[in-house]
């Protein structure tokens, strides 16, 4: 059985100051729910301040992105060797990588072998634009996606990452997949390619999320579906009652 996973996004938002704040303040009760693994990734400057309030627990602390490289002339990157000794996770490949630093898909991969080689566990995301979900691409967008951020891993390798889908015209616009289109997408073409690329056993146990206006509203309705194994969770993830709230959706969803 897949064990839900649901990552808060913070995005570039909260001082270290505010973001040790917000971490207290969902702390204890992300702690009563220990039958969901709960991921805090807030900005690079926020991490030791987040790491010290949930340190020693089961929450896990994620990146938001990284450089492939481990030291050199990257001036403002980050690498995996740094982020190691303070969370677990980083988020790739997100819309907002690809579309406001152009981002390929050449370029995740390398960052995922990077994350996977330092003992981190890369949340990797894909996803279609509006444009090509209304041209009906988004199953060619996507597949070409999965094929191209995880190629040349080990099956190993492919078992220790989460993938999320986050339909780019659904990210901070209120506008969520339906339930129902959000599965077919995970199940019939996310899960899909990897069992193309590593086996439908493999693929069976690889964690797949959705990204895209999950919230406190419509996330219980989202984790009910066979196929979504979570959320990666942008705005609602600034509040504590609101992302708690999903942690929670999630249990109920998956028992």
């Amino acid at each position: 059985m897949r064990v839900p996973i649901i990552a808060g996004n913070w995005k570039m938002n909260k001082t270290p100051s505010e973001a040790r704040e917000l971490a207290a303040s969902m702390k204890d009760r992300l702690l009563e729910i220990s039958s969901v693994e709960r991921v805090l990734c807030p900005p690079f400057i926020d991490i030791p301040a987040v790491a010290a309030v949930v340190g020693g627990t089961e929450i896990g602390v994620g990146a938001q992105n990284l450089y492939p490289e481990k030291a050199g002339a990257y001036t403002g990157e980050i690498s995996p060797l740094m982020l190691k000794e303070l969370c677990q996770y980083v988020i790739l490949g997100h819309s907002e990588r690809r579309g406001y630093f152009a981002e390929t898909d050449e370029f995740i991969n390398r960052k995922v072998k990077s994350a996977l080689a330092n003992g981190l566990t890369p949340i990797i995301c894909v996803g279609e634009s509006l444009e090509q979900y209304d041209r009906g691409e988004t199953g060619r967008v996507v597949s070409s996606q999965v094929r191209g951020v995880l190629a040349g891993l080990s099956t190993e390798e492919v078992l220790r990452v989460v993938m999320a889908y986050e339909p780019i015209w659904a990210i901070g616009t209120g506008r969520a997949a339906t339930s129902e289109g959000a599965n077919q997408v995970i199940g019939g073409v996310v899960r899909a390619t990897i069992a193309e690329l590593v086996g439908a056993d493999v693929a069976d146990r690889v964690r797949i999320q959705y990204g895209g206006s999950m919230n406190a509203a419509n996330a219980l309705d989202l984790l009910q579906q066979p196929e979504i194994d979570g959320g990666l969770i942008g705005g609602a993830s600034l509040k504590a009652d609101d992302f708690v709230a999903i942690v929670r959706a999630a249990a109920e969803a998956k028992g």
